[in-house]
């Protein structure tokens, strides 16, 4: 069997076998750059992480909607918060995330002047969920004045009555009028 190939114009370069030896080495005078993407730059890329953000402002009780906070904002908006915050972590994977939220919406705007909701994106906010051990989403923490209300953790789909349960017992707790 014998298989015939047309005459080009041009030659065909020279086919070069990668091996070990020849990737470790990089010869300069070659015309094969390692990336010549326009994405190739670090600094053309700007991260979500790595995202400027301005102060967020959240007087008591946010306005009667939930706010979605991330690491910059949550000592402003959380741990420096003169009324007490309810901080709900979620993540849009989350399907009882996605169940919960109507009601803590609802509930956001019932509690208005009270409490403020926020909620934290769990995948966004890598360093929150460590410091603060979120093993189950949705999570919702309680704080006053800086700190964790002591056993007002709750973790996992809760319903709009029970909810409403949660939060009245804590507002009692720290006594807000």
């Amino acid at each position: 069997m014998t298989i015939a190939f047309a005459p080009t114009s041009k030659p065909l370069p020279p086919v070069r076998a990668i091996t070990a030896a020849a990737t470790s080495a990089y010869n300069a005078s070659s015309s094969y750059t390692p990336c010549s993407s326009s994405f190739s730059n670090r600094s053309q890329i700007r991260l979500r992480n790595e995202r400027k953000s301005s102060p967020l402002l959240i007087k008591c009780g946010g306005g009667g909607a939930v706010q979605e906070i991330d690491e910059s904002q949550f000592a402003d908006v959380v741990l420096k918060s003169t009324c007490p915050v309810l901080v709900e972590f979620v993540a849009t994977w989350c399907g009882p995330c996605r169940l919960v939220a109507p009601a803590v919406q609802s509930l956001a705007k019932e509690y208005e002047s009270k409490l403020t909701i926020v909620k934290v994106d769990h995948d966004a906010n890598p360093g929150l969920i460590e410091e603060y051990k979120v093993y189950g989403l949705p999570a919702l923490i309680m704080f006053q004045n800086g700190k964790e209300i002591p056993e007002s953790r709750r973790e996992g789909a809760i319903s709009k009555s029970k909810l409403k349960e949660y939060i009245d017992k804590y507002l009692e707790s720290v006594s807000v009028v």
